[in-house]
């Protein structure tokens, strides 16, 4: 034991030691600055190559959805080829990190086939093209306007400012309700009124009121007819056309006007009624 000791203390093994320990630590300190440069240098070519493709495409007019979609694949794809590369600086051999993927390739698989899906949901979405950048749909319970189509993610604003991620592959597959492919909307009401009103009257002051907006079209023609003989009222539907921006605008005139000018010309709106009968005991 103490002979072992004794070698361990030798000047001349410290002196190897010490000269193993600074070569290993130039090395690794050589590597580790060679990561760094290679990493803002991969981290510089990657935005580089984002800008050139970002004005290929915009010179090539590209849907804005396409661009959205290939600007993050482009920026995965890079970053994965630059981790690759500082794997192989520090001396990682990448043949055997490879295989190593490879050989966890299935478990990742199917811990990730739902975003495998929405990635392939995202294609699709981008090969049929049945929505872009800036339309107002409805789709899995939401609404909003598409704000970015992403590799897995869609993204919409809804009209109180919210941001809902919409994955991609329900997307695809699901039913799509799309208001901005058209550039006309037809604006339907239903209004109620008291039974005994003159037919010819509720006619006239809703036509009055169709004519009163410029955002109304002429061409479908409007529409305004009794629809229904409720329990409790006289139904009429208004039907009118308009430019898909124009919708809400000309929706909302619509019901203001008309509670406005039924209230100035005595035609009450019916709400409904509870009769109760009352027995008298005896």
């Amino acid at each position: 034991m103490l002979q072992v000791i004794n070698e361990m203390l030798n000047p001349t093994a410290l002196e190897k030691l010490a000269g193993w320990l600074m070569e290993l630590g130039y090395e690794l300190g050589i590597k580790i600055i060679t990561c760094i440069l290679v990493y803002y240098v991969g981290r510089f070519c990657i935005k580089w190559v984002e800008r050139v493709i970002a004005k290929i495409l915009e010179r090539k007019k590209i849907d804005q959805s396409v661009k959205s979609f290939l600007a993050s694949l482009v920026n995965i794809t890079l970053t994965l080829m630059l981790v690759m590369s500082i794997i192989g600086v520090l001396g990682i051999q990448t043949t055997s990190f490879a295989a190593l993927i490879a050989s966890a390739g299935l478990a990742v698989g199917m811990a990730m086939k739902d975003n495998l899906g929405n990635f392939a949901g995202g294609v699709m979405v981008l090969f049929n093209k049945p929505i872009k950048v800036g339309d107002y749909i409805s789709v899995q319970g939401q609404e909003g306007t598409v704000k970015s189509i992403g590799i897995l993610y869609t993204i919409l604003t809804t009209l109180d400012n919210k941001t809902i991620y919409i994955p991609n592959g329900p997307l695809s597959t699901g039913n799509i309700l799309n208001y901005s492919t058209q550039p006309k909307r037809r604006v339907d009401i239903t209004i109620g009124v008291d039974y005994g009103t003159p037919l010819t009257k509720v006619k006239d002051v809703l036509n009055e009121i169709i004519g009163s907006s410029s955002l109304i079209l002429t061409t479908p023609e409007p529409f305004v007819g009794l629809t229904k003989l409720n329990d409790n009222s006289v139904d009429f539907v208004i039907r009118v056309w308009t430019k898909s921006a124009d919708y809400w605008t000309v929706y909302f005139y619509l019901n203001e006007t008309i509670y406005d000018k039924f209230t100035q010309a005595n035609i009450n709106i019916p709400f409904p009624q509870l009769t109760v009968h009352m027995a008298n005991d005896k």
